[in-house]
């Protein structure tokens, strides 16, 4: 029980960091800031070092992700933050780091096998654990 409610409270802190650095984004329009918050909610939340956790190639971020300890549970999540902060570097102009989050998401979402959102600034699904 105890697990669960923390995992649960690790889902809710994520998903209040997408929406806060999509607002951070729409207000301030700095993208590169918005994405750079993102990517320290990821690393808050996977309790990994950020800068070696998000340096990995893709299938090797998966794969450090699978035998870390981080719940199942939060790498849907953790995958939507890597595709939204791909849409901020793309938006920032940095287009070689936008496709690197874009392919690490890719490869949580095969590794863990569930689907990524169409557009990433929807956050109508991100709720779904906080009644279970």
């Amino acid at each position: 029980m105890f697990e669960r409610d923390y995992v649960m409270r690790l889902i809710m802190q994520f998903v209040e960091a997408l929406r806060r650095s999509w607002q951070q984004k729409q207000k301030d329009l700095d993208p590169l800031l918005a994405a750079e918050t993102l990517e320290a909610a990821i690393t808050q939340t996977t309790d990994i070092d950020g800068a070696a956790l998000l340096s990995l190639a893709p299938q090797s971020m998966a794969s450090i992700l699978r035998v870390s300890g981080v719940d199942d549970k939060l790498i849907s999540y953790l995958g939507h933050g890597l595709l939204l902060a791909s849409t901020y570097y793309e938006e920032a102009g940095n287009v070689q780091l936008a496709h690197l989050r874009a392919a690490q998401a890719r490869a949580l979402a095969q590794a863990y096998h569930f689907d990524l959102p169409d557009d990433p600034s929807d956050f109508s699904d991100l709720d779904r654990y906080k009644d279970q």
